[in-house]
C-alpha cells in the first residue's frame, strides 16, 4: 500500500476488521452520546511501533479514572494492533485506538447491565510537517476552557477544537493554553516547552495536562544531555519572553514555535536547545524502528 493511501480503508470493530464503509455504530453507543470514552494515538515508524507499551500503559491509566474496564489485555489489543499493520503495511501513519463504554440506552449513569465495551482501532496518514520541523510554526494563546482532569486522554475535546479552530482561522498552527491562576498549560493537542536562561521549562504533571508520551521522552532525552529543566507552571509573560518555544506530539516530534500572538520568539528561528532536542528525538525513533527489525 502507498503511503498516501494509509488510514480509514480497514477498521478493527469489535473483534472484526471491516472495511471502512461497512463499520457502523448504534446511535446509543456511549461514546457518541456522552463522549464517554477515551482514546490513544501511537506513531508508526518505518513500518514499526514506537512506544506503543507507553501508550497502552497510559490507556489503561485513563480507564482506570472513567472506572472503565477494558476488555482485552495489553497482549491482545497488540495482537490487534500487529494485525492491522500487517494487512496495511505503511511506513509511516498514526494508530488510533478508541475504547467507550458500550451501547446501552441513554441514561448519564452506567448501565445497570453489563455491557462491552466499543473498542475501535485503525492507522491513519500521519504526514510530517517538514517545513514547520525545520524552520518553526506559529500560535497564539487561548484561555484553558478544559475540565479539572486533563490528565485523562478522554474522547471529549470540544474545548480543545475550539482552540484548534480559533489557531486555523489565525493561519497558525497551534493553541497554546493558559489558564487563570495556574499559567501556561499545554497545547490544544501538544505539550508546549520553553527555554528562558539557559533552562527548559514544562507544565508538571498534574490534573491539568495531558502528560504526552513524547513529553516524557523529551524529558529523558534532556535528562541524559545533562540539560536543566524545571516542570513548572509558566506565565505567559514568560512565554512571550522566552529564548525559544517548542511543542511535542506523537505526531509533531519536536516542533520549534517561532511566533506566538505575532510576536517574535528570540529572533524567530529555531533556537539551539530545541534543535538539539529534535535531533536526539530523530535520532531515538532511528533506533527504536532499527531495533525492531
Amino acid at each position: 500500500m502507498t503511503e498516501g493511501m494509509v488510514g480509514l480503508l480497514l477498521i478493527y470493530l469489535n473483534g472484526e476488521y471491516l472495511d471502512y464503509s461497512e463499520a457502523r455504530l448504534p446511535v446509543d453507543e456511549r461514546g457518541l452520546q456522552f463522549a464517554d470514552g477515551i482514546y490513544e494515538v501511537a506513531l508508526v515508524w518505518d513500518g514499526q511501533f514506537i512506544d506503543l507499551d507507553r501508550h497502552l500503559q497510559r490507556l489503561e491509566r485513563s480507564a482506570a479514572a472513567l472506572e472503565l474496564k477494558l476488555p482485552f489485555t495489553r497482549s491482545e489489543i497488540r495482537a490487534v494492533a500487529d494485525e492491522l499493520l500487517h494487512r496495511e503495511d505503511p511506513r509511516r501513519a498514526a494508530f488510533y485506538l478508541q475504547v467507550t463504554r458500550g451501547v446501552a440506552p441513554r441514561d448519564h449513569r452506567f448501565p445497570s447491565e453489563i455491557v462491552p465495551p466499543t473498542v475501535i482501532a485503525y492507522l491513519k496518514d500521519a504526514p510530517l510537517d517538514q517545513e514547520g520541523l525545520a524552520h518553526g510554526v506559529s500560535a497564539i494563546t487561548e484561555p484553558d476552557l478544559r475540565w479539572l482532569r486533563c490528565d485523562i486522554k478522554s474522547v471529549s475535546l470540544l474545548p480543545n477544537v475550539l482552540a484548534r479552530q480559533h489557531a486555523a482561522a489565525r493561519g497558525v498552527r497551534e493553541a497554546i493554553l493558559v489558564r487563570a491562576g495556574v499559567g501556561v498549560t499545554e497545547g490544544s493537542a501538544t505539550n508546549i516547552w520553553m527555554v528562558r536562561h539557559g533552562s527548559i521549562v514544562t507544565a508538571p504533571e498534574s490534573n491539568w495536562i495531558l502528560s504526552g508520551i513524547v513529553r516524557g521522552v523529551v524529558l529523558e532525552l534532556a535528562n541524559a544531555e545533562n540539560l536543566p529543566v524545571a516542570e513548572r507552571f509558566a506565565s505567559q509573560e514568560e512565554l512571550m519572553q522566552a529564548d525559544e518555544v517548542f511543542l511535542t506530539s506523537t505526531t509533531s516530534f519536536v516542533t520549534p514555535i517561532v511566533q506566538i500572538d505575532g510576536r517574535l520568539i528570540g529572533d524567530g528561528t529555531p533556537g539551539p536547545v530545541t534543535t538539539r532536542l529534535q535531533e536526539l528525538y530523530m535520532q531515538r525513533l532511528s533506533r527504536l524502528a532499527h531495533v525492531a527489525d
